[in-house]
């Protein structure tokens, strides 16, 4: 049997509420005929009356009045399930599914989320701690909507993606250390390290950092994971690279006391993008989200990724 048209449901609930198939027509701004057609073709897939054309009005039979009370429920959850997709177009409503790492997801997206539900409270935004290359194939598959990748990435079929910050890379020591500042490739590669893994642009970063100065050192321990660096840097066990909190500069004092920042000589930045599908691109939820993180500021005299 094919599906119920909800067109044709729509008007036998309207001819039942009415009483009338004229006043149907009028309400549904259909010609009478196509009224009469909608109802005679109902009741023909089912092969029962539908409805009792008595005067002054028409009711319902038994049969008409149970369909009747589901396409109610059908009817309601189609206007509702229309009045989500035209509120997630518009901006309005709705969910975004964002990949990002989790020095991304600690240190920038709280700010632009706090932004975000203040303006729009009816986006929900659901984080999914990922690697950049993780985000891009879970874009390209249409499992995320929204991703924050590291820089650069190679161009990727269906997605955009757009250069959005840099935030500077920084020695990360035990505060008990006595550091020199700026910290070199070759003082920090004599000390013991705890660095982020091997599949992780920011390692790939960091390695060419040292080899640019002739420097391949080992890690004691390489994990994925920023906090877990921190609080083992924390505890004296080794130094680390990473970014700087939300762009904080090195002189700013880091949360943990037990941890000192030092500047890196040479520079080290780490520059991020957004990213999302090229058939989004009308999307108004995305559009949202995508602003919220456009707007997050730079720290005081460090470029942003446009410099």
């Amino acid at each position: 049997m094919r599906e119920f048209n909800l067109d044709r449901l729509r008007t036998l609930v309207t001819v039942a509420e009415l009483g009338s198939f004229a006043a149907a027509a009028q309400a549904l701004h259909l010609a009478p005929p196509t009224v009469t057609l909608h109802v005679a073709e109902l009741e023909g897939r089912l092969g029962a009356p539908l409805l009792r054309r008595g005067r002054p009005s028409v009711t319902p039979t038994g049969a008409g009045a149970l369909l009747i009370e589901h396409a109610r429920r059908l009817l309601d959850s189609a206007d509702a399930a229309l009045d989500a997709v035209r509120r997630h177009i518009a901006g309005h409503a709705g969910r975004v599914r964002l990949g990002a790492s989790t020095g991304a997801i600690a240190q920038l997206l709280p700010q632009a989320l706090q932004a975000l539900a203040a303006t729009h409270p009816g986006i929900d935004v659901q984080v999914q701690v990922l690697t950049s290359a993780e985000t891009l194939a879970r874009l390209a598959s249409g499992g995320l909507d929204l991703g924050i990748v590291a820089l650069p990435q190679p161009p990727g079929a269906g997605l955009q993606i757009e250069p959005w910050r840099q935030d500077p890379v920084l020695a990360v020591l035990p505060a008990a250390w006595d550091a020199p500042d700026p910290v070199t490739p070759g003082w920090l590669a004599a000390q013991p390290l705890v660095l982020n893994d091997g599949s992780t642009h920011l390692s790939r970063l960091c390695t060419e950092w040292f080899a640019q100065a002739g420097q391949r050192p080992q890690p004691r321990i390489a994990l994925n994971y920023n906090d877990a660096i921190r609080s083992l840097v924390a505890a004296g066990y080794g130094a680390s690279l990473l970014p700087a909190d939300g762009g904080a500069p090195p002189g700013n004092a880091p949360a943990d006391p037990r941890l000192q920042l030092r500047a890196l000589q040479p520079a080290l930045w780490r520059p991020l993008g957004l990213a999302w599908r090229a058939d989004d691109d009308g999307d108004g939820l995305v559009a949202q989200v995508l602003s919220a993180l456009r707007q997050l500021p730079t720290a005081a005299g460090l470029p942003d990724a446009a410099a």
